[in-house]
């Protein structure tokens, strides 16, 4: 039972508040039950615990941090626009650029301020949940995972492309695109992979080619040394076709800079 301390004033613990100006019994949702919900939703969300702290609010974006200005007031203006424009973002730069920060900053603004359903799912994090379930010993089934990957009104699908290319992998990648295009759902993706059709992919075909010895397969990626990774592009980890799909489902947001982890941990031990 709650205490006189614990009901709402606005709403005397009904849930509902009275309109101002509104015709007479006018009421909506009071925003008590507002904050409750969002508490709610965000304990479903799946945020891990190390961006926990991540708002929109707290992104940095003066100083040495200027040139992320911009990718600022295009989280706010999505904020501000969902979900009359549902139309998804693409977060592209380098690793520590500040890309999950301000994912997750988007989808607890959506969460707290609109009551929106939104889950945070890491790429690399999915997939391995995905193939452990085929473990006979494994509670979980593939679809009891995918569910919500599939249903959630907001999608954050964190570091994209970040594991090796492989058929399995750029068949679950088509599968989860497809299904919210084709339910017109909203998807937020950050990944560190330049925005550009496969590269290295055309590049191995071309030496392929020319010796048909040099590689058993021109699409696995699984010889390539970890070295040559950084020529590959997001086309090369997800395959052309769905880079293309992202496009309709995204606007592009680039946010290209140094990693500001390694200069914070730089100057921690300096």
């Amino acid at each position: 039972m709650k205490t006189a301390t614990e009901v709402c004033p606005l709403c005397a613990g009904s849930g509902w508040k009275p309109v101002p100006g509104a015709p007479e019994r006018g009421v909506t949702r009071c925003d008590c039950q507002l904050r409750a919900r969002g508490g709610a939703i965000i304990a479903a969300a799946r945020i891990p615990k190390r961006y926990e702290h991540c708002e929109l609010s707290n992104f940095e974006f003066e100083g040495p941090h200027s040139h992320l200005a911009h990718a600022r007031t295009a989280a706010y203006r999505f904020v501000e626009e969902y979900p009359v424009d549902k139309t998804g973002l693409l977060l592209i730069g380098n690793a520590g650029s500040g890309k999950t920060h301000l994912a997750v900053g988007i989808l607890k603004a959506l969460i707290c301020e609109k009551g929106i359903e939104c889950v945070f799912y890491d790429y690399a994090d999915l997939l391995k949940q995905i193939q452990d379930s085929y473990n006979p010993s494994v509670q979980t089934t593939e679809l009891g995972l995918l569910r919500p990957v599939f249903e959630t009104e907001v999608l954050v699908l964190d570091d994209l492309g970040s594991v090796r290319p492989t058929d399995w992998r750029w068949d679950t990648v088509r599968l989860i695109v497809n299904t919210r295009y084709n339910d017109s759902r909203t998807t937020i993706i950050t990944t560190n992979f330049p925005n550009k059709p496969p590269a290295a992919l055309a590049d191995r075909r071309t030496t392929k080619a020319k010796d048909p010895n040099a590689t058993k397969h021109a699409d696995d990626f699984s010889e390539q040394a970890p070295a040559d990774w950084e020529k590959y592009t997001l086309g090369d980890r997800i395959g052309e076709p769905m880079r293309s799909r992202l496009h309709e489902m995204c606007r592009v947001v680039k946010m290209d800079g140094p990693d500001f982890r390694k200069k914070f941990k730089s100057a921690s031990f300096g």
